[in-house]
């Protein structure tokens, strides 16, 4: 059947939602998570948002990155996947009918994606960056495009630089051993961040807020035909994440409590929740559809998308018509 999204119909609205949800069909939801930090769909499963609406959530492993999450997603073994905006549009793009169901993460001055180097570096702005080396977590992803991006805002070719690919709790150890020139760290590893800014000798190159502007940093991401064949769950499950990403900008005291738990239980750091900088998406869970069309815009000036292939209209899940607007 045809789905229209921005006219999707809902029995209750995201601010009904915080008296509670109403049950739908049993359904699990298989997700791959990550290291350091807590989805907001994590975060609302750890707050009960969940319970007696018929959704459980399933961990079956840890993605390296979204692009990872994505093939899972499209290769039937997980029901959702997050990942970047450029990255959702560019599995889109290759035929893949996903549906940008929240954003994940917002960049904002407080939560943003930073590129450190050491003190002493010779590199002191973007145009430095250009032939040297940069650890990012994943290839194809947000810090990637961010680079491009910075790049190509400087006047320079977007692949000027060199990334290599550094897990987020290796990237201190490899940018203080000079191993690499710049250690990115992403909007969503806040903690790994902090602790190393804490530890010193490290300088602040650009944040990609300068370059991007606040915008959706990326989406948690569904398959059409799952939201298709589970509408009622689809709707909860989003409305949920929302609520879970409003409490987190509400009380985030009691969020990082929240996360030291999480990270102690699953046999990480928790003592890194501390440095945790929230979520950075506006208020509701909503997305504008700039966070989509500046990265449409991109893709296609840079030849990796036809003109008019992709639409936010399309992409975006809406779950109520109080969108909010540009």
């Amino acid at each position: 059947m045809t789905f229209s999204f921005r006219s999707f119909a809902l029995a209750t609205t995201l601010v009904a939602s915080l008296t509670g949800a109403a049950a739908a069909e049993d359904v699990t939801i298989r997700y791959l998570g990550g290291s350091g930090n807590l989805s907001a769909h994590e975060l609302a499963a750890e707050l009960g948002y969940f319970e007696g609406t018929g959704i459980t959530l399933e961990n079956v492993g840890n993605a390296t990155g979204g692009p990872e999450s994505l093939i899972a997603l499209a290769g039937g073994s997980v029901d959702l996947g997050s990942a970047a905006t450029a990255a959702v549009l560019n599995s889109i793009a290759a035929g893949n009918d996903f549906v940008a169901a929240y954003p994940s993460n917002g960049i904002t001055e407080q939560a943003q994606s930073i590129f450190y180097v050491l003190e002493d570096s010779p590199i002191k702005e973007i145009k430095d960056i250009v032939g040297k080396t940069i650890a990012v977590n994943t290839l194809g992803a947000h810090l990637e495009y961010a680079v491009r991006e910075a790049l190509h805002q400087a006047g320079l070719p977007p692949d000027s630089a060199n990334l290599i690919v550094v897990p987020g709790p290796q990237l201190e150890q490899v940018l203080r051993s000079g191993q690499v020139d710049i250690a990115a760290f992403g909007y969503w590893q806040t903690t790994f961040e902090g602790a190393a800014r804490e530890n010193g000798g490290i300088r602040k190159v650009f944040g990609d807020t300068e370059v991007l502007g606040e915008i959706a940093g990326g989406f948690v991401t569904l398959r059409r035909d799952w939201v298709e064949a589970h509408p009622e769950a689809a709707r909860i499950f989003v409305e949920q994440s929302a609520r879970a990403l409003d409490y987190a900008r509400e009380f985030p005291e009691e969020t990082k409590v929240v996360l030291r738990d999480a990270l102690n239980a699953r046999g990480e750091n928790g003592e890194l929740a501390q440095y945790f900088q929230g979520y950075g998406v506006r208020e509701g869970g909503l997305a504008v559809e700039r966070d989509i069309q500046f990265w449409i815009d991109v893709l296609e000036r840079e030849g990796k998308v036809a003109a008019g292939v992709l639409s936010p209209d399309e992409i975006l899940f809406v779950s109520n018509e109080a969108v909010a607007s540009n």
